[in-house]
Parts: C-alpha cells; structure tokens; sequence
C-alpha cells in the first residue's frame, strides 16, 4: 500500500509539474506565436494562369504548381487514405496525439534524433504555415501549442484543407490537387485507390516516395497505407487485392493547356510581370485574354501549312543530324540514339526520328517513344530534291539511298495512317489578327514553334514592309488634296540624296516602265516609281505627320523618298494596328491583349477599357457629359477618328482592286465581295508581307528568314504570305457577312477618262466610274460637253452625290 500511495503521488506530483511546466512555456512562448486567425486569410503560392477569351488554358507560370481545392471537393476516398497514412485520429483528437508525441519526445531525448513521427495533421498544419523545419524542443513545444490553438479556431475540415492544398510533394508539386496533375495529368477526383494510395503515401518523403524519382519506394509506401485503410475498414478485401496489384502508372505532366498559343501565353506573362513584379507569379491571378481559341487554332495551322509548302518548293535540305553507325557485326546502339531523340522536341508538329535503315523502297527509322515504322519511297522521299540554293533545287531522287543514309536523324509527320519524310522549315513567319474596333489581338503566331524559337517575330521583328506601308503614302495623298484619278508618270527616275548615300535608281517589280498612270491603277499594280514621285510632290514631312496621326512610331522615320516603298521597318503587329484604322472607316484603336485579370478568389482586379468605334451611336445623342468623358453611347470610351471618312472611303474602294485586280488576287479564292489588302515585297526578297481586311477582322502575315537571307527570287507577298492569309480568313470570316461599305455623305461617282483623270465626254466609250470627294471632282477635257445645248457637259458625267 505505501508503495502505491508513493507512486500515486509522483504521479500526481509529475502531472502537476508537467502542468507547470507546460504553463510555463505557454507564458514564455504565447505571446510570440503567430496569429492563428491568419489561416483564414492565408494565400497559398499558386501559380498565374493565361486562358483564352472563353476560358481554354494557355499557359502557366510560377514555380510552384498548385491548385487550392475546397474540402467539399476533396474525394472521399483520398480522405480516407491521406488519413490511414499520416493521422487516423485526426476527427477525434484536440489536435496532440499524446502517445505518439511521447515516443517521438523519448526518441530524439535518447538519441538525438527524430526516428517515429508523433505530429498529426494539425501539428504539420501549424509546422507548415508558421514554423521552421529545425528539429529542437523549443519548436515542438511551439508547434504543440499552435496545434491546441489552430484546433479551438478552425473546424476539422478547414484544418484538413489547409493541409491538402500546402503540402510539398515533389516536383515542384504543392497540395496534392497540384501532385495529381503532376504525376497523372488528371485531377485528384479522377484517380484510382492505388493513386489515392500513391500520393498519400509522398508527405513522408516527397523526394524518396514519389511515383516519379523513387517508384519502388513509392509502391512499398502505398502498399503499406492500403494496409492501413484495409486494417481501418476504409475498403474491404477485394478493393485492397487490386489496388497493391496495381501496376505505379506515373509520368511527368506539364500544365494541361489546351492549345499551341506559347507566344501569346508568354506576351501575357511579361504584362504581368510588368503590372505586379513577382507577385504574379504567386498570388494565382487568373489572366483572360482576347484570344480566341477557334482562331488560334487556325492560325496556327495557317502558318505552319505556309511554311511547309514555301520549303517544300525548295528543296530538302538533308538530315538534322548524322549519328555515329557502328560496324555491322556491333549493332545499332539504340538506347544512345533514343537519348539523342529524347532531347529534340517536336516542332510544329514534325516527330524526331533516326534512320536505321535504308532499302529500295522505304526507309526504316526509330521514333523517341522506342517504336521502331518505315517511311515508303511516295512518302515524301520521292519528292526530295537537294536544296542548292533559294533560286534552284537538284534533280530528282533515283532511290531512297540518294536522300538519306542510316544515322540520319530527320523530322517525320502523320498523314493518311503513314509516316512522311518532311524538314523543319528554316524559314520563318509571323499572323497577328486584330478586332478593328477596339483593337482585341484575335489570334497571334510568332513563328513556327515557341520550342525551336522563342523570338515573337509578330512583336518583336522589325522588317522593312514594302509595298505593305503604300496604302499609307496614298491616304495622306488623298488627305492633301490628290485622288484617285490624278496621274502621275511611271518613268524613270535618278535621285541624288544625302541621306539615301549618293545616286538611287529605283525600279518597278520586273524593271518596266508604264508611262501615265492613274493612282488607282498605281496601287492597285504596286508600281513603285508611281509612288515615290508621288511623295515627292506630297512631301516626305506631310506623309510622316500624317502616318504619325494613324498610330505609327515614326521618331526614326528616315526623311526621305525611300519612305514610299516602305523601308522603315516595322513588326507586324504595329503594321496590323495601322490597318485596323483602314478596316474600320478611319478610327484609332490600340492592339491589346488582355481583357481582366481574376485574383485567386475570383475577383476582378484589371479589366481592359479599350477606347472603341461606336458603330450604332447615331440611335441617340450624347449629353454633354458624355461627350466631354470621350464617351460613345454605349458607355465606352470612343476612339479617335484620324482619318477623313471619305478618304478612308475611297482608298478602301481602291484596296479592294487590290484584291479583285492587282497583286492579291489569290484571295479570291474566298468568294467575298468585301475584301481589301495589300501585298508587300521587300528587295532581295527578304521580306514577303500581306495585309488585309474586312469590316469584322484585319489581318497580317509574314515570311522571312531571321539570318535575313532572300527568300527566292519567285517568292513575293502574293505568293509566301498570301497564301497563310487566306487559309486563315477563311475561318476568322465564316460568320462574318459579307456586305457592301456604305457610301458616306459627301463622296461623287463620276465617269472619267482612265487616260487623263478627267471627266469624260458623254460619247465616250472608255469612261469608267470613279469615287471622289464632292469637292475634288476633276474638270471636264477642254471642249467637252460644248455640243450639247442647254447642258454644262458636266451634270451627265456625275452618277451619284451621296
């Protein structure tokens, strides 16, 4: 009896110093503990996310990957085994389990180190949120007191989120949503038990147990929690036998985007970066641009289908690469090829592959997957011919054996179930499409593949546009006074000029000379001498004022005539901007991309207001207020017109013969009626450009080479760049309608002579129509009309005044 009367007291003498003590460390620690409140406001580092105008994902950025879920949205099933592996306890307990905080206590007491875990998901909770990893008392002691604190604040279910969406687990992986797209490329609700298992099992050691450096590891943990779900009556038998026999399934995914837009992913994460600095890589803004996904994709495509049949004229070039063959007797080595293969990525949808041998009608080649397949001589090697040069190409292949040698490496694609000798094109292009009214960047290429170049040549090239900047020059002449019917001479012409470094001698495309020329006709046929006597008589300072007012940065606009035939260089987007000022009837608007920015709770922080042509304004007036605010009656803010409605009128008039007669006539291909552009064609050519538009979308494309190299001297606008516009406005204008601009006020048709400009005579078989301004119609040919009594001669020869 003394001696249980003894032991009963150190008991009772040990728990009153245990509660001392403990009272102690919460007086001595309590009043530097992190608010526990916090957790109910606490922001997870997730990462930046880029989606298209209608919600598709484009692009992620940040180093941590995560995806913050709700508990309601955690599967049943994943609970269940997340707690057979860390914490079965957990529903029941104030947050300590004391037995197993005493074997971890006695553990690190006896040998220093931490052998058993005693932390339940609460303790992590506060360990993860609040504390350091040091392995000391001090910490424990903090992390206990949290635990109890964190468990009178929160519900088990918020506890249990904190812990799902925090925790690392590999590969950058944070929370285990993030863990399920990382290893299975689904979302955790989608999952198997086994994978349920598997991810619950990676807390432990997330370098060790994870399904990707440590699948062994990884299936001994899982099989051990099944064992534990099993022994806690989580599943039953059945379930438990096929889940361990389950075979480890992971692989690496990357962000499950849903299409190819990495340019215009990437223009959005320098926006970001420049309105929020890192912050935007953590605080899970969500970033919806003004792409549209069904166009994207076309314009993909487009350019990547323009490439292809630009390089396939000109010739195969030969392999990639050349590995080394071995003699006969020692064997392909294939796992060293396949390495080589592992490291070339797909470009533009052209599969790496290594020849392993050559026969008389096929070739056999190894893909990166292992797969081994053939390519038939009609499949692309029979049409090889050597590349000699941008202007020739070899004669034609007698045998497989004349374009390729076992150890080449080459670029394959799928087509009609078999495999096709193909090459990633060394040449390169740029699409940007814009909405006309506000400037909406629709769909943007800049290049081939963001994985073979990440250089956005739709923003960021500077090319010479050619004959693609003309229609500018002829605005500013129709501005001044000049129409459409004035006559300049296609002539020779010899400029010295300072600033173009001595003597220039300019030509027309085929070195001929036309004589007389309207300024319809000069455009509508690029002539180039037309238009630098044209900027002559307009003035080089007139003409760069002028383009200065339709958006363009002209601060290193050069002085002088060679403005006419475009060589100030420009990218495409800046020149796309221009021509949405022609498209949609004189108005400026400026290209953007996007159109709000979400933060990590939904809200709108950023949206877009764009200024905007108000195409229904004349339903009512304006107040005063409106108008001041440079409001529309919609309530945007209303772009600026800096073009006369008029001139905007009739230079459309004339782009449309571009289109209907002159260099852009492959377009007709697509049956409109309302179709205006512009070709351009550098000198080399380098540089091969095309522009053009509707009322709905206004679009330019280009081609050239980074090392600027020529293209080929039967390469031009109509034949490189055309060709990717019109595969893409066939799609961008489907539900567009096609309708007729509306004539403005103010604007006469009137016959004239196409040889003189002038009115024509009532008897005059060859009068054609032309547009003017009201008070730029030309006068009659001297005589005309004289043998008319009680006419001017003039009232027959003008068919409207609108």
């Amino acid at each position: 009896m003394s001696f249980l009367r003894r032991l009963l007291r150190l008991i009772l003498l040990g728990g009153l110093g245990l509660a001392w003590l403990l009272a102690g460390v919460y007086l001595y620690l309590g009043p530097g503990l992190p608010d526990v409140e916090t957790l109910r406001d606490v922001q997870l580092q997730t990462p930046m996310r880029v989606y298209a105008a209608d919600g598709e994902l484009i692009g992620q950025f940040g180093e941590q990957k995560r995806n913050p879920l709700a508990y309601a949205d955690i599967p049943p099933q994943f609970i269940d085994a997340l707690l057979a592996a860390e914490d079965d306890g957990f529903f029941e307990h104030g947050g300590i389990d004391f037995m197993g905080l005493a074997r971890a206590v006695t553990e690190l007491v006896m040998t220093g180190e931490k052998r058993s875990g005693g932390s339940t998901l609460t303790m992590q909770v506060a360990r993860n949120y609040f504390l350091s990893l040091e392995r000391t008392f001090l910490r424990k002691f903090k992390e206990i007191l949290l635990a109890i604190e964190i468990e009178r604040r929160l519900t088990k279910e918020e506890i249990f989120e904190l812990y799902f969406n925090r925790v690392f687990l590999g590969h950058r992986a944070y929370g285990f949503e993030a863990a399920a797209q990382v290893y299975y490329g689904r979302s955790i609700g989608e999952l198997t038990l086994a994978q349920h298992a598997m991810l619950a099992g990676i807390p432990k050691a997330p370098s060790r147990n994870n399904p990707l450096s440590g699948p062994e590891a990884g299936r001994e943990r899982r099989n051990w929690i099944l064992g534990r779900m099993l022994s806690l009556g989580f599943i039953d038998r059945a379930a438990h036998e096929q889940a361990v026999r389950a075979p480890v399934t992971a692989d690496h995914h990357g962000p499950q985007v849903s299409f190819d837009a990495q340019y215009v992913a990437e223009m959005a994460r320098r926006e970001m970066l420049e309105r929020f600095g890192t912050e935007a890589y953590t605080a899970g803004y969500e970033v919806y641009t003004t792409l549209r996904s069904d166009l994207q994709r076309v314009a993909q495509r487009a350019v990547i289908d323009g490439l292809l049949t630009y390089d396939r004229r000109h010739g195969y070039r030969g392999p990639e690469l050349e590995l080394p063959v071995p003699e006969a007797a020692a064997g392909l080595p294939r796992e060293a090829w396949l390495a080589t293969l592992a490291e070339l990525p797909a470009v533009a949808g052209l599969t790496p592959a290594a020849v392993t041998a050559v026969e008389d009608d096929r070739v056999r080649i190894l893909l990166a997957d292992g797969s081994e397949d053939a390519v038939l001589w009609e499949n692309g090697l029979r049409q090889a011919r050597p590349y000699l040069s941008e202007n020739a190409v070899g004669r034609a292949p007698d045998s497989p054996a004349d374009v390729l040698a076992t150890g080449d490496v080459i670029r394959v694609h799928r087509e009609d179930g078999a495999w096709h000798l193909s090459q990633v094109p060394a040449a390169q292009a740029a699409l940007v499409s814009l909405d006309p009214d506000d400037g909406a960047i629709l769909s943007l290429v800049g290049g081939i593949g963001f994985e073979l170049s990440k250089f956005n040549r739709a923003t960021q090239a500077e090319r010479q546009p050619g004959s693609n900047f003309k229609p500018f020059l002829y605005a500013a002449a129709l501005d001044a006074g000049f129409t459409a019917a004035s006559i300049i001479n296609d002539a020779p012409i010899v400029l010295e000029d300072a600033s173009l470094e001595g003597i220039w001698r300019p030509e027309n495309d085929g070195g001929k000379f036309y004589g007389p020329t309207r300024l319809r006709w000069a455009l509508t046929k690029s002539r180039n001498l037309v238009s630098i006597r044209l900027l002559r008589q307009l003035g080089v300072r007139r003409l760069i004022d002028y383009a200065g007012q339709l958006g363009f940065d002209t601060s290193d606009f050069a002085p002088d005539l060679s403005l006419a035939l475009g060589t100030h260089a420009m990218a495409p987007l800046e020149l796309a901007a221009a021509y949405a000022v022609l498209a949609n009837g004189g108005y400026r608007v400026e290209p953007y991309l996007i159109a709000r920015i979400d933060d990590s709770a939904g809200n709108t922080v950023w949206a877009a207001d764009p200024a905007r042509v108000c195409r229904d304004c004349k339903g009512r007036e304006l107040s005063m207020e409106e108008i001041l605010a440079g409001e529309d009656a919609n309530g945007h803010r209303s772009a600026e017109r800096v073009m006369d409605e008029r001139v905007n009128f009739i230079l459309d008039d004339m782009l449309q013969d571009v289109i209907t007669r002159g260099t852009g006539r492959r377009a007709l291909a697509l049956k409109r009626q309302d179709l205006a552009g512009k070709t351009g064609t550098t000198n080399g050519p380098m540089d091969a450009w095309f522009s053009g538009y509707n009322r709905d979308v206004v679009t330019t494309t280009w081609v050239g080479f980074d090392a600027y190299t020529p293209l080929g001297r039967r390469e031009f606008g109509g034949t490189a760049a055309l060709p990717i516009w019109i595969d893409f406005m066939r799609e961008a204008l489907a539900d567009s309608p096609d309708r007729e601009r509306p004539v403005p006020a103010g604007i006469a048709s009137v016959r004239i002579d196409p040889a003189t400009g002038r009115l024509a005579g009532v008897e005059d078989r060859d009068a054609i129509f032309e547009y003017f301004r009201e008070e730029h119609v030309p006068a009659p040919a001297e005589g005309d009309g004289e043998d008319v009594p009680g006419k001017t001669g003039t009232d027959d020869l003008i068919r409207d005044i609108f």
